[in-house]
């Protein structure tokens, strides 16, 4: 249960500040114009990204070799915690806008390097029978966290006749406040992991020999990657499934905002939509995952992301954008729970870490791409309905790449 939590603590920061209510307020009250915002909101994305992608598999491959990722986890975690808080400091004004990309970058960097040791803990804590229930499971949990802390936000800090306080409107106290609550929700719950979850035992070697011999590891890995050729297959796959995720809903306020004119209280109910579909798509695909393994799980989500974020962008009517988001919510989390545990399925023993190091890579390495791409297609068509068919791209290249992965199952029958 303190695994699962970790997943609650930090989808509030992942729903509240990167999908929903920092992006509509970034978007509509900080940047000078909704396209500028749009593209100042793909630099941040990039930015954050491009540096997990480069730091994560050296992080990975030295907890490995040190033994100990606790220290670390906390570490990032409270980073991410503090980088969030001081977002009370983004005031609606063009003059916050730096300071908004910089601590968001922040943000996005230290979650993922969080996350690369929380998921490579993963391998450890699951029976192997039930690791695609575990990490569905987690998502499944996350979304709820997502959802309540998004109906939090509603009540307690937008309505204005339940507002726990007098806010200063004129300032967007309100929602600056908003991020001073997901702070203190993601400290809180991520207290069980960082306190009660065992650690991995301490190896003899100083950090430095670790970064050393993990390095050396790492390179070796590389080197040798046709014994890993089904795990290059995968993290290739998805590395372009990941980043249309990412985009998706890095993007998916903004585009709520621009296309259909949604404020910041609309982007928030439909936020909570999104997420009640998506929970139980991630519980409900949690069983078919070790019933029918992740690799097939996979495929089957992916068609169904490329069908509803294709026709998403077709349609006019704000009552069909509801429910073809909420159709498309389904899916996203057993993607990503699936990717989770099919990694720790095939992860060779004692390099754990490191995998998982390389999976936040494969997210990241061309997290430039789909925010480039949505930001440049933007400006050149002057829509944000061309920028965004980025996406549908990225999930096909995605679906066609998986398609040569083989089953975890196969895999480990041919290892033996």
């Amino acid at each position: 249960m303190s695994w699962l939590l970790f997943d609650w603590a930090n989808s509030a920061f992942s729903t509240v500040v990167v999908t929903f209510v920092f992006s509509a307020y970034f978007t509509r009250q900080v940047a000078p114009d909704p396209l500028t915002g749009t593209q100042l909101w793909g630099l941040a994305l990039a930015i954050g990204g491009l540096f997990a992608a480069v730091i994560g598999p050296f992080l990975g491959a030295t907890t490995d070799q040190t033994g100990r990722r606790k220290p670390w986890l906390i570490g990032f975690t409270w980073a991410c915690v503090l980088s969030t808080a001081l977002l009370w400091f983004v005031y609606p004004e063009t003059g916050s806008v730096w300071r908004a990309v910089i601590l968001l970058s922040i943000g996005i960097l230290t979650m993922d390097l969080a996350t690369v040791l929380y998921n490579a803990s993963l391998v450890k804590l699951a029976p192997r029978e039930r690791i695609g229930r575990w990490s569905g499971w987690g998502w499944g949990v996350g979304y709820a966290g997502g959802l309540a802390s998004l109906i939090f936000v509603l009540v307690f800090f937008l309505d204005e006749q339940t507002r726990i306080a007098a806010f200063d409107t004129a300032s967007a106290q309100p929602l600056r406040a908003s991020f001073i609550f997901v702070a203190v929700w993601f400290a809180f719950f991520s207290l069980p992991l960082l306190i009660f979850v065992g650690d991995t035992q301490q190896t003899s070697k100083t950090l430095a020999q670790g970064f050393r011999d993990g390095c050396k590891q790492l390179g070796e890995s590389i080197c040798h990657v046709r014994q890993y050729k089904h795990i290059l297959r995968f993290l290739i796959a998805r590395m372009f499934y990941v980043d249309a995720l990412v985009t998706l809903f890095a993007f998916g306020g903004v585009y709520a905002v621009g296309t259909f004119g949604m404020d910041e209280q609309e982007v928030l109910l439909f936020g909570i939509f999104i997420n009640v579909s998506a929970g139980i798509g991630a519980f409900v695909f949690a069983w078919l995952d070790d019933r029918i393994g992740s690799q097939r799980t996979i495929l089957v989500s992916l068609g169904g992301l490329i069908l509803s974020s294709a026709t998403i962008l077709t349609i006019t009517s704000i009552q069909l954008f509801w429910i073809v988001g909420a159709f498309l919510g389904l899916f996203v989390g057993p993607v990503q729970a699936a990717s989770r545990s099919y990694l720790a399925r095939v992860a060779p023993p004692k390099m754990e870490n490191q995998m998982f190091g390389l999976y936040a890579l494969s997210g990241k390495a061309t997290a430039f791409l789909g925010p480039t791409l949505v930001s440049w297609l933007s400006t050149v068509t002057s829509s944000q309905r061309a920028g965004l068919s980025a996406v549908v791209v990225l999930f096909a290249l995605g679906f066609i790449l998986m398609l040569s992965v083989p089953t975890a199952a196969r895999r480990n029958r041919h290892d033996r």
